[in-house]
């Protein structure tokens, strides 16, 4: 499930032209690109990079990290997506430990990007029509995405509209959320041991990464 969640997740960012699923009017314009504008732009530049450093992104894993964070981070709605998958735990998170969880799990989920970005290709997909509102204050993008193996997959990106312009914040593959997913699983976890033992536990992922990513 992780790997096929973050390969369709960098798919969002890497080719994709969306299409539209209408909702509530826009009270006001968006700033900055529509979503097909952002995500053109952001795939074109992601995909010149990896295609003129990819032997250099391969060598280094924090060179790699960088590129993630370059171009993908700043579309995601991290604070948005965090919130969702902690459901009713965040609001008796307090706001040291909101602000760990969103660090810890954006963390460890971009840090999964590593070896399926180095993969990546844009005939991995197919954009499905455009249909919808782009005035709408969400938007769904729809596409299949082929496997390893040449399965086609359906996925939904599902899109909002922020004072600061078009973020993306969760992706359906084959009708299962990965917020939904992940507030699941961590759900589970924090019931048995606490939302600071989840917290714990991710932030000591990414330490266990930190000495590998500085190797040679």
């Amino acid at each position: 499930m992780m790997r096929s969640l973050v390969l369709v997740l960098l798919a969002t960012f890497a080719g994709i032209v969306p299409a539209f699923a209408a909702d509530a009017p826009a009270a006001k314009p968006v700033p900055g690109p529509s979503p097909q504008e952002l995500i053109e732009q952001v795939s074109q530049s992601l995909l010149r990079d990896l295609d003129a450093n990819r032997a250099a992104y391969t060598k280094d894993p924090v060179k790699l990290r960088g590129l993630v964070d370059k171009y993908l981070l700043p579309n995601f709605d991290t604070e948005f997506a965090a919130r969702r998958v902690l459901g009713k735990h965040w609001t008796t998170a307090t706001p040291d430990q909101r602000k760990r969880f969103i660090d810890a799990f954006v963390g460890s989920l971009m840090g999964d990007y590593g070896d399926a970005i180095l993969e990546f290709t844009a005939d991995r997909l197919k954009l499905l029509p455009f249909r919808g509102d782009p005035a709408a204050t969400s938007a769904t993008v729809r596409s299949i995405v082929k496997r390893d193996d040449g399965t086609e997959v359906p996925v939904n990106y599902t899109l909002r509209a922020t004072p600061q312009g078009w973020k993306a914040w969760d992706v359906t593959i084959e009708g299962i959320s990965y917020v939904k997913n992940f507030q699941n699983d961590f759900g589970a976890e924090i019931n048995d041991k606490g939302l600071e033992h989840l917290i714990q536990r991710l932030e000591a992922q990414q330490g266990s990464r930190a000495p590998a990513s500085k190797a040679g």
